[in-house]
C-alpha cells in the first residue's frame, strides 16, 4: 500500500483533507496493524486524500499521563503538538479513542487544538453520504454482532451511537451485551493497565467482560479500539471460543463488506 506522508505531500505542494493518526498500538501491534491496514484501505477505496505523520508521530502520552507520569507526557505532547502545527494540520482522524481522547481534550491547554473524530464516526459519515457502498448480501448478512463499548469512546466521549450504525449498515443482528452504552463495563486495559500486572482479585475484567459478549451468543464481537480487541481477543482465547467467535474492529468489518 502506498500512503503518503506529511513530509511528501508538503513536498509536492498537497494538503490532505485530513491526518491520519496511527497510533502506536496501530503502528507496532501486528493485530492492530491489521485495523490500521483495512482502515487505510477504506479511504483509499472512497478516494479520501489523508496522510500519516510516519517516523514524525510519537505516542500522545496518554498511558504516561494515565500512570501518573505527567512530566513524560507534558514532553511527549508537546513535541506532537510542535510538529503538528508546523504542518498546519486542522483535521485528525484515529482508530485509537485513548489517541482520540487526549488528542481531543487534553492537547488544547498545551497549544494543540486540532478537530479530532474516531473512526467510527468517520465511517459513519462516508456511509451516510453514500461514499462507502455495501455488497448485496454481504459477508456479515444475518450474523450475530455484540459491539463493545471502549471507554474512552463511550463514557468520555459519549460516542454510541456512530460506531451502532455502521454496524446496521451490515445487514447484521445487533446484541446489546446487558452492561452496555453509559453502563458498559471496560475491557481492562486502560488507564494504562495494559503495562503492568493485575491487582489481586478472583477474576481478571477483560475474561468478565468476554463472559459477557459470549452470553449474547454473538459469533463476532465488533470493537472500535486497538486495546479493547487485545483483551477481548485474549479473553476468548481463554474460554477457548476462537474457533466459534470472532474479535474484530468495526474499520475491518466494513473493509471486508465494500464493493
Amino acid at each position: 500500500m502506498k500512503v503518503n506522508t506529511m513530509a511528501e505531500m508538503m513536498a509536492n505542494g498537497e494538503t490532505p483533507d485530513v491526518l491520519f493518526w496511527v497510533g502506536c498500538s496501530g503502528s507496532f501491534d501486528q493485530r492492530a496493524q491489521k485495523i490500521t491496514k483495512a482502515f487505510a484501505t477504506i479511504l483509499d477505496k472512497v478516494g479520501f486524500k489523508y496522510a500519516i505523520l510516519g517516523k514524525e508521530e510519537a505516542c500522545t502520552g496518554d498511558p504516561a499521563r494515565r500512570a501518573g507520569n505527567e512530566f513524560l507526557f507534558q514532553m511527549m505532547a508537546y513535541q506532537n503538538i510542535q510538529v503538528l502545527n508546523g504542518y498546519g494540520i486542522k483535521k485528525i482522524v484515529t482508530t485509537c479513542p485513548h489517541c482520540f481522547n487526549i488528542l481531543k481534550n487534553e492537547y488544547p491547554e498545551l497549544g494543540g487544538n486540532y478537530e479530532v473524530i474516531h473512526h467510527t464516526t468517520l465511517l459513519q459519515q462516508l456511509i451516510d453520504e453514500g461514499k462507502i457502498k455495501m455488497k448485496e448480501g454481504g459477508s456479515f448478512k444475518g450474523r450475530r454482532i455484540s459491539y463493545h463499548d471502549s471507554c474512552y469512546l463511550g463514557r468520555a466521549n459519549s460516542i454510541y451511537e456512530a460506531p451502532r450504525k455502521v454496524l446496521e449498515a451490515l445487514d447484521a443482528e445487533l446484541v446489546e451485551m446487558k452492561r452496555c452504552r453509559t453502563n458498559g463495563l471496560c475491557c481492562g486495559a486502560g488507564g494504562a493497565q495494559m503495562f503492568k500486572e493485575d491487582e489481586p482479585g478472583n477474576k481478571r475484567i477483560n475474561i468478565e467482560r468476554t463472559d459477557e459478549a459470549l452470553e449474547t451468543g454473538a459469533s463476532i464481537i465488533a470493537s472500535a479500539c486497538p486495546f479493547c480487541n487485545t483483551m477481548l481477543t485474549d479473553g476468548v482465547k481463554n474460554r477457548e471460543k476462537e474457533g466459534d467467535v470472532a474479535v474484530m474492529d468495526v474499520a475491518e468489518l466494513v473493509a471486508a463488506s465494500m464493493l
